[in-house]
């Protein structure tokens, strides 16, 4: 009985190693690639695997400044599900991004802490990447880093380390109003973070001018910074919405998070999109206080909305608030009120024919009004049952794969 139990385990042994062969070959010789990419820099890292899901490898590997922002957090989750190995630099706690980890599969999500001034910390993070994304930016200066700081010199910086790096594709995130000598209407002299804006895609091109540069407009979505603006009771003043001149003379074409997230993607997997500048804005053109008037018809609907849109210059309460918002800022921030932020919603959305934007990318955008239910949702009020919860639908979004 020994000899016999002996005699299959052989024959077992001799059958695997007999079959190592074929299917090793069969599995290293299937062509996986729909179209063939020319590799600067031949190794086995860059050599795709897989059938193109979570647990493949596409090919991509991906530096994402500013990953812990609203764009990067969905967008790291997006591509970790399409098989891009990830790289996430980042200047706070590992733990304030711990999230990202699960994007991507076991060993596909790295983090590495960096400083923007510090060019070894950020070599060490692109030398290994094909693609390198700049989402980098803030709303309001502090004592560390002002506007040009960090949307001039940054991505500068970011740029000319990318193209010492040998870096394939530099991707920059810019604003949809950015320009040299943007319109004034409540800071004299006009928003000093959309002339930011501005310098810095000059700067970018200056550095890396096969670089391509996204100008999205204002970004809506769960947890985003502008209807959530809206919807946080320090944005009204008693029943009164303050916008500039009512917002009549402000006109928006938000964009959907995931519609942008999408965009990136294309650009990314697009070799064509090199040195281009896109446009990524909504499907429908709406005045301000239209789109405030949709927000707030959803979050009181069970009261009904009594909220009026007010003008911010006859409002001296408001802006004794904001005033007051900016002094304490550096000690305690709320919301992001202050004359920066109200001066950058209330410019309105210049639009050039001639670039590209998301339908030249295959993506149709979608209606603010398709989704606004399901974004302002959480901020209803007085909600009248607990069954209304299960009402809530997330809506259907074509350029969302399934």
């Amino acid at each position: 009985m020994i000899n016999m139990a002996a005699w299959i385990l052989k024959v077992v042994r001799v059958a695997k190693n007999q079959n190592v062969g074929p299917v090793t070959y069969a599995v290293q010789s299937y062509d996986y690639s729909s179209q063939p990419r020319i590799i600067k820099n031949p190794t086995t890292a860059n050599l795709k695997r897989g059938t193109g899901g979570r647990s493949s490898f596409n090919g991509i590997v991906c530096t994402i400044f500013g990953c812990g922002g609203f764009v990067g957090n969905s967008l790291s989750i997006r591509l970790g599900k399409i098989g891009t190995q990830l790289i996430l630099p980042h200047r706070c706690d590992p733990y304030h991004v711990k999230e990202l980890k699960v994007g991507g599969d076991l060993g596909q999500v790295y983090y590495h802490p960096f400083d923007l001034r510090d060019e070894e910390s950020i070599i060490r993070t692109i030398k290994y990447s094909n693609v390198v994304i700049n989402l980098i930016g803030q709303t309001y200066e502090t004592s560390n880093f002002s506007f040009d700081d960090v949307h001039v010199e940054g991505a500068r910086t970011l740029a000319r380390l990318a193209k010492k790096c040998n870096v394939e594709r530099f991707i920059h995130m810019s604003c949809i109003n950015a320009e040299e000598k943007p319109t004034p209407m409540m800071i004299q002299g006009g928003s000093k973070m959309l002339k930011s804006k501005w310098k810095g895609e000059i700067a970018v091109r200056e550095e890396f001018p096969e670089a391509t540069i996204v100008r999205p407009s204002v970004i809506y979505g769960p947890m985003d910074t502008f209807v959530s603006h809206y919807m946080s009771p320090i944005r009204t003043t008693f029943e009164y919405i303050p916008l500039w001149r009512k917002g009549e003379n402000t006109e928006k074409q938000p964009v959907y998070i995931h519609d942008v997230i999408s965009g990136l993607v294309a650009i990314i997997r697009n070799p064509d999109t090199a040195g281009k500048t896109y446009q990524f804005i909504g499907s429908q053109r709406y005045k301000l206080n239209n789109l405030i008037n949709m927000m707030f018809d959803i979050k009181m609907k069970y009261v009904g909305n009594y909220m009026v849109i007010g003008n911010i210059k006859i409002n001296p309460y408001f802006w004794m608030k904001v005033t007051f918002a900016e002094l304490i800022a550096p000690i305690h921030r709320t919301i992001d009120l202050s004359w920066e932020i109200l001066e950058f919603h209330h410019a309105t959305d210049k639009i050039d024919p001639n670039l590209p934007t998301l339908e030249d990318l295959g993506i149709m955008p979608t209606d603010f009004k398709k989704v606004m239910a399901w974004v302002v949702e959480p901020y209803v009020v007085n909600r009248l049952e607990v069954e209304e919860l299960q009402l809530g639908v997330p809506p259907d979004v074509k350029s969302v794969p399934k």
